[in-house]
């Protein structure tokens, strides 16, 4: 039973996978600063029902997302409950809003029978540094980076700000940090698909992010919903099994 309850921990939008790197690391080819436009999306509670299969198992359970911001600060917490387990996940990412949007400062990750890792965004006035509780692992900050917590706040704030150019086959870049390392993430923008959520049936943009060909990660789709303030309606992980683990939207509470 811990096998899969383990992977179904991964499951809140807070909860993306972290990769076993500990080596360190400086800025590549890869590591990119990319400043664009963003319109940062109203302050929402959001509750979604789960539904998984892991080795073979069907578990159920919920989440809520508590997304804050002011204007010069934000806040994203995501805790994770599993039926007759209770809570199996709290994640949560904190920072500031600048030039490239969200700004994190601190992510924080609690897992199912795991310790808690923090990822320090240590910033100075010369860009400073990511550094992780677990690792060695280390990258310099030259704007834009994210953590797996606010990377999908960022890609909502970044799709309201360019809704013409968020458009089927277009591509959107972020450096993105987990609990162990960093890496590039490529998100590709799909279609525009009808998702049955608790508040009915929504449009949605549907967009993927498919880890490179020689990696084992899960594949990752989410959808936006254009009219909920662009709001992540449904969001789903793929294991390379076939294993899922599917987050759906239930209510928003501004």
């Amino acid at each position: 039973m811990k096998i899969p309850l383990l992977c179904y921990a991964r499951i809140s939008i807070a909860a993306l996978l972290c990769s076993a790197s500990i080596h360190v690391f400086a800025a590549t080819a890869d590591h990119i600063s990319t400043k664009r436009s963003f319109n940062l999306p109203p302050s929402a509670e959001l509750n979604y029902a789960i539904r998984a299969r892991q080795s073979g198992l069907s578990i159920n359970g919920d989440a809520v997302v508590k997304w804050q911001t002011d204007g010069h600060d934000y806040s994203v917490e995501a805790t994770t409950r599993a039926m007759i387990l209770g809570k199996i996940l709290e994640a949560k990412s904190d920072g500031k809003i600048d030039d490239y949007g969200l700004s994190p400062t601190q992510f924080t990750d609690k897992r199912f029978h795991k310790n808690s890792t923090t990822t320090t965004f240590n910033r100075d006035t010369n860009g400073g540094t990511i550094t992780f509780s677990p690792s060695d692992a280390s990258y310099p900050i030259i704007g834009g980076e994210q953590d797996r917590t606010s990377i999908v706040w960022q890609l909502v704030a970044v799709a309201r700000a360019a809704k013409k150019q968020f458009k089927p086959g277009s591509d959107w870049v972020f450096f993105v940090a987990g609990q162990r390392d960093a890496e590039p993430w490529t998100f590709k923008v799909i279609n525009q698909e009808k998702i049955t959520t608790g508040m009915g049936e929504v449009e949605a943009i549907h967009i993927f992010r498919e880890p490179p060909p020689d990696a084992t990660e899960q594949r990752l789709d989410i959808w936006l919903a254009p009219s909920l303030e662009w709001y992540p309606i449904r969001i789903r992980f793929t294991d390379p099994n076939n294993d899922f683990v599917d987050q759906t939207l239930d209510k928003i509470t501004k």
